[in-house]
């Protein structure tokens, strides 16, 4: 490109400018004509306090409750004036932005997206639900009950799958160290003793009868109690959801089980997966007990 960098500029801004530089019926340049103001975008918040009032009538008392959830203090003037405004003001704002719920939701609706780790251009997802086990062998089965507890599930596996260990053992295993640890950790909200001695011995029967369904079969876990399980409580670790049991399975609950595994019991997350405090108390690390 020839010329300098100001020469560019100014060549340049003299291209913009012409059509603005017409000449009118006079002779005279016509100036640039003035576009029409931005039109508000659908959905964007009016002016605050333009709008009519919506939302549920507070008053004061709303506001004192609040601040114990986001933790700051208010004077009684200040929770008057904002219970005075709230209806006119940030309501107004909330519900242009949101949209007052007018559908309602069922509790097993699937998110509106999905997520997928393959890259633009890389292919599809594998159509497959293989899952390749490694040639690695596990050893011989230890004889005292809490290393086999700790011992990692990829052996614990193939034990079962040799029936060098019985899944019912293994399942009485857990359940005896819940029943040792669980009052000092707080780790179960529900346990599932006799569904899952239910499913364990099913599981060895299939397994002796040469049924074998996989890596999980026979291995005992446990459910966060923020997946439903059907005829069993799930409560998302929340008081107001302390005696609530679903319907249904959620799709991870409901694989397992198809899979084989034994569910031992519903574990504790902090009331609606927020911390390690639920209703039962704070559950405990199991590795530092005076920690949460």
């Amino acid at each position: 490109m020839s010329g300098s960098r100001r020469e560019f500029l100014m060549t340049s801004g003299a291209a913009l400018l012409a059509p603005g530089a017409v000449s009118g019926q006079d002779g005279q340049p016509t100036p640039p004509a003035i576009p029409p103001p931005a039109q508000a975008t659908p959905g964007s918040p009016p002016a605050l306090g333009s709008a009519p009032p919506v939302g549920p009538e507070v008053g004061p008392a709303t506001f004192a409750e609040a601040e114990k959830l986001v933790m700051v203090e208010l004077s009684a003037t200040e929770r008057a004036e904002a219970a005075q405004n709230w209806r006119s003001s940030m309501a107004t704002v909330h519900e242009r932005r949101s949209g007052p719920r007018k559908v309602p939701l069922a509790a097993a609706l699937a998110p509106y997206s999905t997520w997928n780790p393959v890259l633009p251009g890389h292919g599809p997802l594998p159509q497959s639900d293989h899952f390749a086990r490694s040639e690695r062998t596990a050893g011989s089965l230890p004889a005292a009950d809490a290393d086999i507890a700790h011992a990692p599930l990829w052996k614990l596996s193939r034990w079962i799958e040799s029936r060098e260990l019985s899944s019912e053992r293994l399942t009485r295993i857990y359940l005896g160290r819940i029943a040792r640890f669980d009052s000092q950790l707080r780790c179960v909200i529900t346990l599932t003793r006799d569904l899952a001695l239910e499913q364990a011995r099913g599981a060895d029967r299939e397994i002796a009868a040469g049924k074998y369904r996989g890596p999980l079969h026979g291995i005992p876990w446990g459910a966060k109690d923020l997946l439903d399980t059907a005829g069993i409580r799930t409560t998302y670790g929340a008081e107001p959801f302390a005696d609530r049991v679903p319907d249904a399975d959620a799709a991870v609950v409901r694989r397992l089980h198809a899979a084989g595994a034994v569910l031992i019991a519903k574990l504790s997350l902090g009331a609606l997966a927020l911390n390690d405090v639920w209703f039962g108390g704070q559950t405990m690390n199991p590795w530092l007990p005076e920690e949460g």
